[in-house]
């Protein structure tokens, strides 16, 4: 006799995602773009009188458990004229909406690890924070010929900002980098 290990259904069915897809307060396109999926497999899924196998099964309980795993990961509207994503490999870790004009920024951290997120253990870092992050993924304004390296990166002055933009933040020793979008 085969024991099961695990307590996950086998399958589900188009009503169990329709009710999850529901309960989120989703349309079956965000529903779609939630779970990396396209909108026609929702639909498909969402009228199959047949049974739905596969890793849906699964993030389906997951979802119908935690329904606040949406807010979670949910990426807020940009509040500030630039944003950055602070990256680990290709996964997200911290996202960083900047006024520099009014020296804010808000966070939102996508990790519970505070060794993967921009500030880690500040919640609420404030726009000098902020400016030694920036720091910390630049070589230092110190560096012996500084001047080589920025004719380089072609950028006429000193400005970890623009050397971001032109690096993205990668250092030779981590697997970090920036996305900076406008």
């Amino acid at each position: 006799m085969n024991q099961k290990k695990y307590m996950t259904p086998e399958y589900t069915t188009g009503e169990d995602i329709k009710e999850v897809r529901k309960l989120l307060g989703l349309t079956q396109k965000e529903f779609a773009l939630f779970i990396n999926s396209s909108k026609p497999t929702v639909e498909r899924w969402e009228v199959s009188k047949q049974p739905i196998k596969g890793p849906v099964v699964l993030l389906l309980e997951c979802l119908r458990k935690h329904p606040e795993l949406l807010q979670e990961l949910m990426v807020p509207e940009k509040v500030f004229p630039v944003r950055m994503w602070y990256m680990h490999d290709d996964i997200p870790c911290t996202l960083i909406d900047i006024d520099e004009a009014k020296k804010q920024i808000h966070i939102k951290n996508y990790t519970e690890h505070v060794m993967f997120r921009a500030f880690g253990k500040e919640e609420n870092p404030d726009f000098a924070m902020y400016e030694e992050f920036l720091k910390s993924r630049c070589f230092p304004e110190s560096r012996d010929k500084m001047k080589l390296l920025l004719r380089e990166l072609d950028l006429p002055f000193y400005d970890p900002f623009l050397i971001i933009e032109k690096t993205e933040g990668r250092m030779a020793e981590d697997d970090f980098w920036i996305r900076i979008e406008r």
